[in-house]
This record gives structure tokens, C-alpha cells and sequence, in this order.
């Protein structure tokens, strides 16, 4: 009994991406005593952190990302153009590579967007891939150039 089995398929020119995952709800953090215990901080960490403050601890995650060819992180080095996040919490990062032809082009905006939602108070980000204005060696920081030995 060998029964044929058919599937049958439909071709189609493109299909519209699902929407995007978002958490409506409020999740407070749960307070850590330990670390605030430890750091002398006598605010509770529990406290929703201010813009400023949000936008620091994500230009903190961005520069613990590296370009996997140079040994400078992506904020020094210059790739990132803005960051932006509103009061819900959303995070738009616009950056860009260091040439449009760069191997990490598919990964490195996809694991930008993960650091940057790992962050606490980050609800949601998007990374926006320009080429516009192109970069070039004077859009590094200092402690770039120095790293590369260019001062």
C-alpha cells in the first residue's frame, strides 16, 4: 500500500511580514536589594529611569557591541547617528557600516537591536540601516583613533 501523498503549494510574489511583538502591559522591575545595597544607592531601583538616563544605559549596551574587524565598539567607532527613545520606552537606533559591501551587514543591525532590548525601560527598538551620509574615518571618537594608533 504505498498511498501518494500531494501537497499542494501556491506561488505568491511576496507576503507582508508579520507585525511586530510588543508588550502593552506595565511590567515594573522587581527591586534588587543586593545591588542597591551595595552601589549606597538610598533611591529604590525600582524607580522609572529618566530619559537621559535611559539613553545613557543604551549607548552603554551600543558600546558593548564590536565590529567584528576592528577592535573599537560600534558607538566609537562612529556607526551610530542617533538614538532615540520615546516616553513609552520604544528605542529607535539609526546607524550605519563602514561600507555597504561589510560581512556583518545581515547580523550586526539584528544584534544591535538585541542589546539595546535587553536594556531595562526598553519596551521595543528598531534599527534603521542608512548609507547616508556614508561614513568615514572622521566620524570615530578619539578614543577610536587612538585604539587604532591614527593620533
Amino acid at each position: 500500500m504505498n498511498k501518494e501523498r500531494k501537497i499542494e503549494t501556491e506561488e505568491v510574489e511576496a507576503v507582508d511580514p508579520p507585525p511586530r511583538a510588543r508588550v502593552t502591559e506595565d511590567f515594573a522591575r522587581k527591586r534588587d536589594y543586593l545591588a542597591g545595597f551595595l552601589s549606597g544607592e538610598t533611591k529604590p531601583t525600582d524607580e522609572a529611569f529618566a530619559n537621559e538616563d535611559l539613553k545613557q544605559s543604551v549607548i552603554d549596551a551600543l558600546k558593548s557591541v564590536y565590529d567584528p574587524e576592528i577592535p573599537v565598539d560600534i558607538y566609537e567607532l562612529g556607526l551610530i547617528y542617533d538614538v532615540d527613545i520615546n516616553e513609552d520606552g520604544d528605542a529607535v537606533i539609526t546607524m550605519t557600516l563602514t561600507t555597504p559591501h561589510c560581512p556583518v551587514a545581515e547580523s550586526l543591525p539584528n544584534e544591535v537591536e538585541l542589546r539595546v532590548l535587553s536594556v531595562p525601560g526598553i519596551r521595543d527598538a528598531v534599527v534603521n540601516l542608512v548609507w547616508t551620509p556614508p561614513w568615514d574615518p572622521s566620524k570615530m571618537s578619539d578614543e577610536a583613533r587612538l585604539e587604532l594608533g591614527m593620533l
